[in-house]
């Protein structure tokens, strides 16, 4: 059985940390090419551009911030000369800050929501272009279950999750079109650098909320995650799967 990404060109932003470093070495464990983002460790990009090479696959790490749409069509132009274009998106980078809601800066409002909801447009656009020249493409976005059930995480980063979903349903009518599918996967908690930015209350009740009893491995994300954008999954389009570890609801 051949590999689920063979001579797939993907790109992954925030590829240097927790789901994103995991999904830069499954996609290249399944035969992708990887490309990735990251703000500022070099030593961590390096590291996982040597993983992906592990596997023969090609690596390319980008130092750029996922709001920076200049950065980001200059990215995907690259991108197509080097490698002639790119055929999985994975809307990954996000942050969160540890805030109630009444005690929101206005400065921790905008950075939270300009991170995780305008990225969408500076990262998606060029390379949702560049898919519909080649009539071909998977774009997958990270959001949080957070977006779905009212849990004791923060109202800003919630709200942004909640705004990706709304955007992978709504370009998914657009693209299929184009033949290119838009789904999303809703995160639980797993064990990230991320994940530890939330009250250590709220981590302590989740054994006791979910079936699996702990955090998810970040693999263990990477690997459906795989499947989704392979051309194996090819009648789901516009679908938001949750991958909580079967928290109550």
């Amino acid at each position: 059985m051949s590999l689920l990404l063979e001579g797939k060109r993907a790109f992954i932003s925030g590829g240097t940390r927790g789901l994103g470093a995991a999904m830069c070495e499954v996609f290249a464990r399944e035969g992708a090419d990887v490309a990735f983002s990251y703000q500022s460790r070099d030593d961590l990009a390096e590291e996982v551009a040597g993983k992906v090479r592990a596997h023969q696959r090609r690596a390319h790490p980008f130092k750029v911030s996922v709001t920076d749409r200049v950065g980001m069509k200059k990215l995907t132009r690259q991108l197509v000369e080097e490698w002639g274009g790119v055929d999985v998106l994975v809307n990954n980078a996000a942050i969160n800050r540890g805030d109630n809601f009444a005690t929101t800066t206005d400065r921790s409002w905008d950075e939270v929501i300009e991170t995780n909801v305008g990225s969408l447009f500076a990262v998606t656009k060029p390379i949702y272009r560049q898919m519909i020249r080649q009539r071909k493409g998977s774009i997958l976005n990270i959001t949080s279950v957070g977006a779905i059930r009212a849990l004791p995480t923060s109202v800003h980063y919630a709200t942004s999750k909640a705004a990706m979903i709304g955007f992978t349903k709504c370009l998914s009518r657009e693209a299929a079109n184009f033949g290119i599918s838009v789904n999303a996967i809703a995160a639980g908690i797993f064990d990230t650098d991320l994940a530890h930015t939330l009250p250590e209350r709220l981590l302590q009740m989740h054994e006791f909320w979910v079936s699996k009893g702990r955090m998810g491995r970040p693999e263990e994300l990477a690997e459906y995650a795989a499947f989704m954008v392979s051309d194996r999954n090819s009648f789901m389009n516009g679908e938001v799967v949750i991958i909580d570890g079967g928290a109550v609801t």
